[in-house]
């Protein structure tokens, strides 16, 4: 018998109606609000920022308390933690330490993946900057490169910490994955499979993002044919392919089916997170979108569970 994927609903919900980061304390709510949409398995995000991390970490206990009561599964655990990435060796080791927290919190939850992003460049923005404040949609970039930044610098402290985060996650017997975001410095399919191949750790996988993707221009299809066995998660959002909206699913051009056809050959089980956010309707587009892929996955005889 087949395994069935997992609809699940990613922490954008979350950030969408309290902010970013989520205040801890309003996530007993947010719980809520994703139970009375239906939703079992759910997402989890801690940032390094304003002590967030570290807060939930005080309150696992209370928090894991709600989930359990509302019959929730907490499945992929989404540290923020852009020190991991910074040139300063203090400031990254900051980093080490606060994934290391995140870790102990994904075992404590007992999640199926934890993951990271890239995080954006040391780049100085003139104007807007990506991610200052939360997810930020069609936002034109200007910026100014330091004469003394190095990208092979860069480069190497990425692949460094990949693999030092992997290593970290594997102790703990944890799928880690990688996000490529519009913006960050991995932005795209190929330069994660560039950066899987130099840190060669089996239990690094990818996070697979039709929003980001389609606005990178990305053949979504093509995309999952490059990564195959190693798309660990997938957060499915919709939009025009010209800007990073993240949309009610059908409600733009990403061709849903080539996408799940393409998972389904090569035998995706996991969870599909709805990654929709920044709407004025949330509820309701959450709703439109549950339906959608429901109808999706019924009409291309792949079993699911939400």
């Amino acid at each position: 018998m087949r395994e069935p994927v997992k609809i699940s609903c990613c922490w954008l919900y979350a950030i969408s109606a309290y902010g970013y980061p989520v205040p801890v304390s309003d996530i007993p709510e947010a719980f809520e609000r994703m139970a009375a949409l239906g939703m079992h398995f759910v997402e989890l995000e801690g940032a390094s920022e304003g002590g967030n991390l570290l807060e939930l970490q005080a309150r696992r206990a209370e928090i894991k308390a709600v989930a359990e009561r509302l019959g929730q599964k907490v499945v992929n655990f989404c540290p923020v933690i852009p020190e991991l990435v910074s040139l300063d060796d203090n400031e990254r080791e900051r980093g080490f330490e606060l994934f290391q927290v995140a870790v102990d919190l994904a075992r404590y939850f007992g999640c199926a993946t934890i993951q990271i992003d890239s995080y954006t460049p040391p780049l100085r923005f003139v104007g807007e900057q990506p991610y200052k404040d939360m997810l930020n949609y069609g936002v034109q970039f200007q910026v100014q490169v330091d004469p003394a930044f190095s990208w092979d610098r860069q480069w190497q402290v990425l692949v460094d910490t990949f693999k030092r985060c992997a290593a970290m996650a594997r102790v703990a017997e944890l799928p880690f994955c990688l996000e490529p975001r519009v913006g960050e410095i991995i932005s795209n399919t190929d330069a994660l499979l560039r950066l899987m191949d130099h840190v060669g750790a089996p239990n690094f996988g990818a996070v697979l993002d039709t929003a980001h993707q389609h606005a990178q221009k990305e053949i979504l299809p093509l995309s999952v044919e490059k990564l195959g066995s190693r798309i660990m998660y997938l957060h499915v959002a919709d939009n025009d392919g010209l800007v990073n909206d993240h949309k009610a699913l059908g409600e733009g051009t990403v061709d849903w089916q080539g996408v799940f056809t393409a998972l389904d050959k090569h035998g995706f089980s996991g969870y599909v997170a709805i990654d929709i956010g920044r709407l004025p309707d949330m509820d309701a587009a959450m709703g439109r979108s549950i339906a959608y892929l429901q109808d999706l996955l019924g009409r291309l005889d792949i079993p699911y569970l939400i």
